[in-house]
């Protein structure tokens, strides 16, 4: 059987934000992070209504994993509830790791981008993926990691409690030993320093509180862009049983960009009581990253839309309705016409509003037959794209393979000009 034998948790503001959104608990067996997102204190509130649902007991029945999930939906839907009902707090939001101790296995529940690390024998492995929008990307093989870090849009996130009534869970087990050092921490300290920096300090650190305060002095030094948390619990055994549990597998992580290092001082707690919850009451201005939950992307296929026949009086819409479909196939049966077809692209958005570019012509002819197919799918939801531009870029105008590519392809690197 394991227990966390030491704990600690610690919190920085950084160097660029006023007030902090972040909030924590480490009360063994269940460790949380959660950073807020939204003005006029929503970010705070967020984050400290996610914390306080997981300072009451988890749920009775189920599995570890479920338990947890079940408590981030709850918190979710508070978040989203109080959101509703309090025009302050709308759009409000936070992200939320949560780790609950189970013998010799570790339970992980998380949305957003804050993370989860084991290190052990000198090893960094991330335990979560992002649900960020240049992670996606790197998933998909459109940016590479070096593009990645240094992305103008990687600090949106594609998943966060509140934006939305439901919200869907990572769920994970791991199997865990003794002398294991488990790290939960926001996105504060991991857009700042790279893993092998996180390795780094864990590893020539004497105590967990010495590494809690490393680590935030890494990433002040590299910028301290965001609020920086980090909890951090070691595994021993008791009961006299120190045996060794398989390593878990971890796939398609890589590590991170390099941080320096210096000393900068940080406010902490040691979890050995039900207070040790972090919190930060001041009001905070909104947040300048924009988060965007997948579930609100929005955007219809291209569909056929002759307004003229709409104007002329409806006992000649379905005449001149037939007329114009018979041209257009006609047209299209034609090989040079069709072959002409085949070299025209435009730009719209598929049905979950994702920017796409399509090869053929922007029509559908009765029947439900389309005179078009997708061409490429790219990884930006089109409510990213500012207003003006989004009006220029998915008018469906006709281009060539070329220019709608470039287009798209400086559209996801964050190149397309306002």
């Amino acid at each position: 059987m394991l227990r966390a034998a030491e704990t600690t948790w610690k919190t920085d503001t950084g160097r660029q934000r006023r007030d902090n959104e972040d909030n924590a608990l480490a009360r063994p067996p269940v460790f949380v992070v959660a950073d807020g997102m939204g003005g006029a204190q929503a970010g705070e509130v967020a984050s400290r209504i996610a914390v306080e649902v997981f300072q009451q007991e988890l749920p009775d029945s189920g599995s570890p994993e479920e338990r947890l999930a079940s408590c981030v939906r709850a918190a979710n839907r508070r978040i989203y509830d109080l959101s509703r009902a309090e025009h302050e707090r709308a759009g409000m939001g936070t992200t939320l790791t949560a780790a609950y101790l189970d013998d010799a296995e570790l339970a992980i529940a998380h949305v957003g981008d804050s993370r989860a690390y084991l290190f052990r024998d000198g090893s960094l492995t991330r335990l979560t993926q992002d649900h960020s929008l240049v992670e996606e990307l790197v998933r998909r093989g459109k940016l590479t990691e070096e593009q990645a870090a240094e992305h103008p849009q990687r600090s949106i996130i594609t998943r966060a409690l509140g934006p939305e009534p439901d919200v869907e869970v990572d769920t994970f087990t791991y199997p865990v030993r003794a002398g294991d050092v488990l790290l939960l921490c926001s996105d504060g300290l991991t857009s700042m320093i790279g893993e092998d920096v996180v390795s780094q300090v864990l590893g020539s650190s004497p105590t967990l509180e010495q590494a809690a305060t490393g680590l935030i002095a890494e990433a002040n030094e590299a910028g301290g862009r965001d609020n920086i948390t980090v909890v951090l619990f070691r595994l021993e055994a008791v009961g006299g049983d120190s045996s060794a549990v398989e390593e878990p597998t971890v796939v398609g992580l890589e590590p991170q960009r390099e941080g320096s290092a210096a000393p900068q001082g940080a406010r902490s707690g040691t979890a050995t009581s039900p207070s040790a919850t972090l919190t930060a009451p001041s009001p905070s201005p909104a947040r300048s990253r924009v988060r965007v939950p997948l579930a609100r992307r929005q955007g219809k296929p291209p569909r056929a839309a002759d307004a003229r026949s709409r104007q002329r009086p409806r006992r000649y819409a379905k005449p001149i309705a037939a007329v114009i479909a018979i041209v257009v196939v006609l047209f299209l049966v034609g090989g040079g016409g069709y072959l002409a077809s085949r070299q025209l692209f435009f730009i719209a958005t598929d049905p979950q509003g994702i920017v796409t570019i399509y090869r053929g012509l922007p029509y559908q002819l009765p029947g439900g037959l389309n005179l078009y197919e997708t061409f490429y799918v790219s990884g930006v939801p089109a409510s990213l794209v500012p207003a003006d531009r989004r009006r220029q870029l998915l008018n469906h105008q006709l281009r060539s393979q070329t220019d709608a590519s470039n287009l798209v392809r400086e559209l996801e690197l964050g190149q397309l000009a306002k």
